[in-house]
């Protein structure tokens, strides 16, 4: 029978087949007790377990002890103590060792610990010359790799009980993921809080975690994702520590730097100064004379001579008389020695000077200290002074002058618990440290902020705070200074970091949440390891200004006439859309359709008009476009344009950019093209930390990274804004000192509609503030593009174009834009149909009118009946022609008559035989014509008057006398 230790219990196939291929190709030999060691096998049910003897070596196959009986699975050691498998008793651990019990600890990291194992994959699949396994081993810490890759380093334990895990790290790069957790043998995980740690904030963070009894697979993975691997900054591990193993079968030696006196010891003690210990040391010795060793030390080395690296000064507090005196003082702890020649001396202290003044918002109280002045009230760092009526004090911090050290600010070492930043008047600067690498912190603390009085009402408008400062690094080797941002008590991220020497200049960063309590300038001289050769390289601020500080003190003050009145205000505050007239304190309305910017002097200044079809908002702190826009075309028209289908957030990637090991990252652009008051902002995010933080505006630009990770499809970081307030929206190509570019494709038969955003935020490298051109054309697609002139959205890094082309920036379409077509009447019906006019160059307002249809008469209906018409009027007239005629003629042969019975008688009337034709007597058979008469005298005499009883009246003249002779006859 096999029986197999428990620490194998993974593997117990692969041990029994490795037994039998011994005892088979191997000849045996009789073993000794130094051939073999002793190892419990598994506990079965009831607790219990056998002690077996393991060989050594490969052909030790007999003369094993046999199998016994092993002590409870329960049964543990006590710190200090040891389990001796010989006698199966707990023994104390010889001087110059250490046992925690029921705990292992691994705490030298020279190479690799047994038991732990790396295993690293490339990110970059396309990349394989690197080797993502490779660790750097320190001896107090282990460090990641900083490449493209994904490292885990894992350790398998076996807990008889329940037990913890703890361990230290410093984690100060968010460029890197770094994640621990832990799982069982059946690969589960087995923790139920987030994988991700903590960034650290100045120094070594400690994890714990509650492990459970039996299999423990711990986990400690890193993933680099940085775009310039040279500046990321390595994940360091140390102090590893795991109870619940129940024993050890053996005492760990203290390591080099430290000892242990006494038997039975549960740690070891670092040596003091000057003194140094090798391996397994029970005493420290002293260093010689002429040499050094700092605490902990393995070993002493040469002291060099005192040189100026070694000392560095400081200021007392100032005293009664307004003085301070200058204080030279020995790096501690001091390894130089003043004895050889060349070394330097300690400069005397003493030196009395005049004090700095105090910083703005304080003032030199009666024992010439500077206290804060009142609130309510300010200085400029001499006497503090009240606000005036109708303004509001600007309460931050603002630090020029460093005579001491503020209170709410501090420094110290990453390696060392010591000041690593010491005031010196005019700035504040780094000392020498005691190693090149360390990391000398400031940490500026800020309890959170509140915005003036006056900008509450447009927080979201509104810069909540700034900082600002004045810096300087002086190096000759690769020095960094890195500036840091803390979200909370846990968490920080590096905002900006500078290489080598850096001239004096300042910088700025826009602080956007109150949760930013913290800030932390961190100077590194070297990656080298040594010990003060660059002590020379250091790194002043000059100056610290943060604005809407709580706890603050004013420096100024400042009208506050851009809101209503609150309550508790000590403002005399205007109404929205007011400015206070200057020294009077009278509040005056701003002109329509203007805005008030709170930078801009106080007066009618201040009120700023809107650009081009924009609108103020209700605060009068911004101006807005509804989306939509009316343009005058140069015919005297009109163009309508709605771009409310496009004021959804719309994102747009660059073109794939790759680091120099082929990691592949692009930049992503968010836009809020317009909308009212209430709407959504284009936002980008950071979803690399815990923070998560978040900018919002018109435009802004994160850069993602495609991952795999926890179910991520692209990782986001580094967000900030582009465009934060809308400056108009026309179809001219330059407004104020923007200009669209003219390699953008101008559209055929429409203008352009162009909206110009800037930004106030932000910084740019060229000026200050940046600049964004967001140009909508008129093709008839949905598509948002950088041009290819500028694949990065910018060609100078200040001003940002943008090419959309959609239907919706066509403009709306009337009934200009389409025409009628009238159909031949068919079969008395006729058609009406509209179509567009082309090219199309509308879309959506008004629709296409529907076809129309109408009855209708045909030509040849008209025709006829016009010809009918006309024969019956022609037969008409040609009747009354007729019947006129006929009449006519009857009235003549009257006259005729009458003519020829009178027999030329002058004077005597002839005897009338009848008064008219007779009966039956035919005029036309006996018609005369007496005298020829033309045809006007006929229709002449046919028109004379009839009397009124019917009858006609008819003058005949006689020949010799002028007596007129009436004829009377019926009225025909």
């Amino acid at each position: 029978r096999i029986i197999i230790p428990s620490h194998f219990r993974l593997c117990k196939l692969s041990i029994v087949c490795f037994y039998v291929q011994l005892c088979e190709t191997h000849t045996c030999v009789s073993s000794l007790q130094s051939d073999y060691h002793f190892e419990y096998t598994e506990c079965d049910v009831l607790g219990s377990r056998w002690r077996v003897a393991v060989p050594n070596k490969a052909d030790t196959c007999t003369g094993l002890p046999d199998p016994v009986k092993g002590t409870q699975c329960t049964f543990s050691c006590n710190e200090g103590e040891y389990l001796d498998m010989q006698s199966q008793q707990c023994q104390k651990c010889a001087a110059g060792t250490y046992s925690l019990g029921t705990s292992v600890a691994f705490d030298e990291w020279d190479s690799l610990p047994s038991g732990f194992v790396t295993h690293g994959v490339i990110t970059n699949e396309g990349y394989d010359q690197t080797d993502c396994s490779k660790l750097v081993f320190t001896g107090d810490y282990i460090a990641s790799n900083t490449d493209e890759c994904t490292a885990t380093l894992s350790y398998a334990v076996n807990l008889k009980q329940p037990g913890t895990l703890s361990f230290e790290y410093f984690y100060p790069d968010n460029s890197i993921y770094f994640e621990f957790f832990v799982q069982n043998d059946q690969c589960q995980s087995t923790d139920s809080n987030s994988r991700w740690m903590r960034i650290s904030e100045n120094s070594w963070s400690k994890y714990t975690v509650e492990l459970n009894k039996g299999n423990n697979v711990l986990y400690w993975r890193t993933i680099a994702y940085s775009l310039q691997s040279s500046a990321v900054k390595p994940v360091l591990l140390r102090n590893i520590q795991i109870s619940g193993v129940a024993y050890t079968s053996e005492c760990f030696h203290c390591k080099p730097g430290t000892h242990s006196a006494n038997p039975g010891s549960a740690r070891c003690t670092p040596c003091p100064a000057d003194t140094y210990s090798n391996k397994g040391a029970t005493t420290c010795r002293e260093c010689e004379e002429d040499k050094y060793a700092v605490i902990g030390s393995a070993s002493c080395k040469p002291r060099p001579a005192c040189t100026s690296s070694d000392y560095f000064y400081t200021h007392t507090p100032c005293d009664s008389e307004g003085k301070t005196q200058l204080m030279y003082k020995w790096i501690e702890p001091k390894i130089c020695t003043e004895t050889v020649e060349g070394a330097l001396k300690l400069p005397a202290s003493g030196e009395r000077q005049t004090c700095p003044p105090c910083n703005p918002g304080f003032f030199v109280s009666n024992s010439s200290s500077c206290e804060p002045c009142p609130s309510g009230s300010f200085s400029n760092g001499t006497v503090c002074t009240e606000c005036p009526a109708g303004t509001e004090p600007v309460v931050g911090f603002e630090y020029k002058w460093w005579n001491t050290m503020p209170a709410n600010m501090k420094s110290s070492l990453l390696s060392f618990v010591m000041a690593a930043w010491e005031v010196a008047g005019e700035y504040i600067y780094t000392t020498p440290g005691d190693q090149d690498t360390d990391y000398l912190m400031l940490t500026l603390s800020v309890p959170g902020y509140r915005l003036p009085q006056s900008m509450v009402k447009d927080a979201e408008r509104s810069e909540l705070s700034r900082i600002t400062f004045v810096f300087e690094t002086i190096c000759t080797a690769d020095c960094e200074l890195y500036f840091l941002a803390g979200y909370n008590q846990w968490n920080n991220d590096v905002v900006e970091r500078w290489n080598g020497r850096n001239h004096k200049q300042s910088y700025s960063y826009l602080i956007q949440s109150n949760s930013t309590v913290s800030f932390t300038w961190t100077f590194k001289r070297t990656e080298e390891y040594g010990m003060r050769n660059y002590s020379a390289d250091v790194a002043k601020i000059y100056s610290i200004v943060i604005t809407n500080a709580i706890g603050g003190v004013a420096t100024k003050c400042r009208r506050c006439a851009l809101t209503s009145v609150k309550a508790g205000s000590a403002c005399v505050l205007c109404p929205p859309g007011h400015y206070m007239v200057n020294g009077t304190g009278a509040c005056q309305k701003c002109p329509p359709n203007t805005f008030i910017r709170t930078d801009q002097p106080v007066g009618e200044a201040a009120c700023i008009r809107c650009g081009p079809n924009t609108k103020t908002n209700k605060a009068y702190t911004a101006c807005l476009s509804d989306c939509m826009l009316d343009v005058r075309t140069s015919k005297g028209g009109r163009l309508h344009y709605d771009f409310s289908p496009l004021a959804n957030v719309t994102s747009v990637h660059s073109s794939p950019r790759f680091t120099n090991k082929g990691l592949r990252y692009f930049h992503r652009f968010n836009l809020g093209l317009c909308g009212t008051e209430g709407r959504m902002p284009a936002s980008c995010v950071d979803n690399v930390t815990e923070s998560g933080r978040e900018v919002k505006g018109y435009v802004c630009q994160s850069t993602v990274v495609p991952s795999d990770i926890r179910s991520q499809s692209l990782v986001s970081s580094q967000p900030f804004l582009i465009g934060d307030s809308l400056i108009g929206v026309t179809t001219e190509t330059k407004l104020g000192n923007i200009s669209s570019p003219k390699w953008f494709p101008a559209a055929v038969g429409l203008p352009d509609v162009i909206f110009y955003y800037r930004c106030h935020i932000q910084s740019c490298r060229q000026s200050d503030s940046r600049e964004i051109v967001f140009k909508p054309s008129d093709r008839l697609s949905y598509f948002l593009f950088l041009h290819s002139n500028c694949s990065e959205g910018t060609c100078d890094g200040c001003t940002f174009h943008f090419l959309w082309q959609s239907q919706h920036a066509c403009p709306l379409c009337t009934k200009n834009h389409y025409r009628e077509i009238v159909s031949a009447c068919i079969q008395g019906i006729q058609r009406t149909t509209y179509v567009w006019q082309h090219p199309v160059q509308c879309y959506g307002g008004q629709p296409l009118p529907a076809q129309k249809v109408s009855a209708c008469v045909t030509l040849d209906f008209w025709l006829k009946f016009g010809v009918s018409t006309g024969a019956v009027a022609a037969v008409l007239l040609i009747s009354l022609i007729c019947y006129f005629w006929k009449k006519t003629r009857k009235l003549q042969y009257k006259y005729s008559r009458l003519m020829m019975t009178s027999g030329g008688r002058e004077c005597e009337l002839p005897t009338a035989d009848s008064c008219a034709i007779m009966e039956g007597e035919d005029a036309e058979d006996d018609l005369m014509d007496l005298t020829k008469k033309s045809f006007f005298t006929k229709i002449k005499s046919f028109s004379r008057e009839r009397t009124s009883d019917g009858f006609d009246s008819v003058p005949l003249k006689s020949s010799s006398s002028q007596t007129e002779i009436f004829v009377i006859g019926p009225k025909m």
